[in-house]
């Protein structure tokens, strides 16, 4: 028998259709099941994101690697210590995100990063009590950063657009205290080119743009208005200055246009924060006759009406004083009430308090920012508050404090005195500041016009 049919020529050419038409049927049945295990792999891993989804993005951030702690620019492995370090910064994330979560109770905690908001008013003395947080070394201290704000965004006084305003400032607040210095780049004018300015507003009252790495060479013929006290730097790398800001270990900043305590809450309740707000407050008497001498262009009406004895101040000017001592203390009022979300997160303190015991109050402000106040503050503390004679600067912070804090006194008129006394006679007795019933009272230094308090205002 042979080997081998030979089949007609239409035979073999349905034979050879069927063969082809087998593994087309072959290959898609493959395809179909390949699919259908996708399909299946993509249900699966859609479960796993969502209950992912339901994790804390700072429990993400906290157990995200970033490349560059794996590679260096050069492709090699980093060294040692600079592993260590960042390893240190991951357990940092990891503790607070856990304290965030509901861990341990406050006084027990290991040292979670802290984010401390000194929030104040003009000439209340708060360049001096932010000393207390710019010269402790792993703060990492901001001085008025909102300044650029207000130079940027117009908004009328009062009604929607004071919350506006209100809601911008806390919206950069909230970047700032996450380390995003790139937000303010929208604000400062000129705009920075390539993350560099030489118009950050009172650079050299922040320590720690003026100190390596963020300190860079200086460079020829170029001015900083703003610049360093103590060294020659180069323009503000706000590159720099935000890493310095994540490797410090807590964060602070002072703000004197924060009026609202209510619009903070989001920041209070963002799990990425720890936040604690101190409120400083002064006599509204001597913040009145503060400012007519430091910002003496905007209070011109009041100076003349002073100078000239008239008998009426216009109306509008009361006003306006009175608005602004009423927000400071519905502020102060909300957070004395200590509701769920700001319990334990809120401080009131009085700025004839810390100017008669600094060291006393920087300790009770520290112990309730949950930070340990090191020997280089408390050293600081007693250089700058037992000065022989005062700086000149308004906003100097080196002065005898224990004798500073009433000499307001001897210099403001009485019916100077007096107009203060009707417009903000609610916040005076909310903060123990007594009204002076007449010219004599006023002057006389044995009758004390400020209520003891003690640490009534420690919640």
């Amino acid at each position: 028998m042979e080997k081998g049919h030979s089949w007609p020529q239409d035979t073999r050419d349905l034979l050879h259709s069927l063969r082809m038409r087998s593994k087309y049927a072959l290959f898609l049945l493959f395809v179909v099941i390949v699919f259908v295990f996708i399909e299946k792999e993509n249900k699966i891993i859609s479960r796993v994101s969502d209950k992912l989804k339901q994790i804390p993005q700072s429990l993400m951030d906290a157990n995200s690697t970033d490349p560059a702690l794996i590679l260096a620019e050069n492709a090699s492995l980093l060294s040692l210590s600079e592993l260590d370090s960042s390893f240190s910064q991951l357990r940092q994330r990891l503790r607070n995100v856990t304290l965030q979560l509901g861990g341990e109770p406050a006084e027990l905690r290991p040292g979670p990063r802290r984010h401390v908001l000194l929030m104040a008013t003009t000439r209340t003395g708060s360049s001096f009590v932010g000393e207390f947080f710019n010269q402790q070394g792993n703060i990492f201290y901001l001085f008025e950063p909102l300044w650029h704000i207000e130079r940027t965004v117009t908004f009328e006084p009062g009604g929607a657009n004071a919350a506006g305003s209100a809601l911008v400032y806390r919206d950069v607040l909230k970047q700032l205290f996450l380390c995003d210095l790139y937000i303010l780049e929208h604000f400062i004018s000129p705009l920075p080119e390539d993350h560099l300015t030489q118009f950050m507003f009172r650079r050299g009252s922040s320590r720690s743009l003026c100190e390596e790495p963020v300190c860079t060479p200086t460079v020829k013929k170029v001015f900083e208005k703003f610049h360093c006290k103590n060294r020659r730097c180069g323009p503000l790398n706000l590159t720099l200055a935000a890493d310095a800001c994540l490797r410090k270990e807590h964060m602070a900043l002072k703000a004197v246009r924060i009026r609202q305590l209510e619009f903070l809450r989001p920041l209070v309740e963002d799990p990425r924060l720890d936040m604690r707000i101190i409120q400083l407050v002064r006599d509204p008497r001597a913040v009145q006759a503060s400012r007519m001498v430091a910002f003496s262009g905007k209070y011109e009406i009041w100076k003349k009406w002073v100078a000239e004895g008239e008998a009426h101040l216009r109306e509008d000017e009361v006003q306006r004083l009175r608005g602004n001592c009423e927000s400071i203390r519905l502020s102060a009022e909300l957070g004395l009430s200590q509701p769920s979300w700001l319990r334990g997160r809120y401080m009131l303190v009085r700025y004839e308090d810390v100017a008669r015991l600094p060291l006393q109050k920087a300790r009770e402000m520290y112990r309730f920012a949950g930070i340990t106040l090191t020997p280089q503050v408390e050293d600081w503390i007693r250089k700058n508050t037992q000065a022989s004679q005062d700086s000149s600067g308004i906003y100097s912070t080196q002065k005898n404090s224990s004798e500073q804090f009433d000499k307001w006194r001897f210099s403001i008129p009485f019916k100077l005195a007096q107009v203060v006394q009707g417009a903000c006679a609610p916040a005076m007795r909310l903060f123990g500041y007594k009204l002076a019933p007449d010219p004599a009272t006023l002057t006389n230094r044995s009758v004390s016009l400020l209520e003891d308090r003690g640490t009534f205002w420690v919640t």
